[in-house]
């Protein structure tokens, strides 16, 4: 990760289903006023069936490969993207992510991510199926920091965490 100021004109947010990566996009573009791009609803409306009707019927592998397919696709001009969680599974759709905007992982302890996702069944979590929803969480984690520039902790409340992405872009 990189402490220095971007000057990419776009920004996506990384992180755990329960993170607060929809919220806080909706909060900043009221502040950026930059389009919002939500990958999973992008992947909902091109497919037309909910990620957990793909995830159940075609496997986690097959999601995460459409999941890496919308991403490589999507135009970065004014956007917040708000990811699915499992895109950093990707290299490629990571690395075209983080050229191409500013990359911020919200962090959440897993204890809150439980208390926020009160159902992970039909979220269409994209974990191997004797995976555990915290071993996903221990799994992901040192990927979202690996694929991001900033790490933003957003277990408080919502300006706080806001905030911070605006001083560092």
């Amino acid at each position: 990760m990189q402490a220095n100021k971007s000057s990419k004109r776009s920004i996506s947010l990384i992180g755990m289903a329960g993170a607060g990566k929809s919220t806080i996009s909706n909060e900043l573009a009221k502040i950026i006023d930059y389009e919002i791009i939500d990958s999973d609803f992008f992947i909902e409306k091109e497919y037309g069936q909910s990620l957990q009707n793909i995830l159940d019927n075609k496997g986690y592998l097959k999601l995460r490969e459409i999941e890496e397919d919308i991403l490589l696709k999507i135009n970065f001009n004014k956007i917040i993207l708000s990811t699915g969680g499992s895109a950093i599974y990707s290299s490629k759709a990571m690395n075209y992510l983080m050229d191409n905007s500013t990359v911020f992982f919200l962090d959440v302890p897993f204890d809150q991510i439980i208390e926020r996702v009160k159902n992970f069944s039909a979220r269409g979590f994209a974990k191997s199926p004797n995976q555990t929803i915290k071993d996903a969480f221990e799994e992901r984690k040192c990927l979202y920091e690996k694929y991001s520039h900033h790490l933003i902790n957003n277990s408080f409340d919502v300006d706080s965490c806001v905030k911070k992405i605006l001083e560092l872009i």
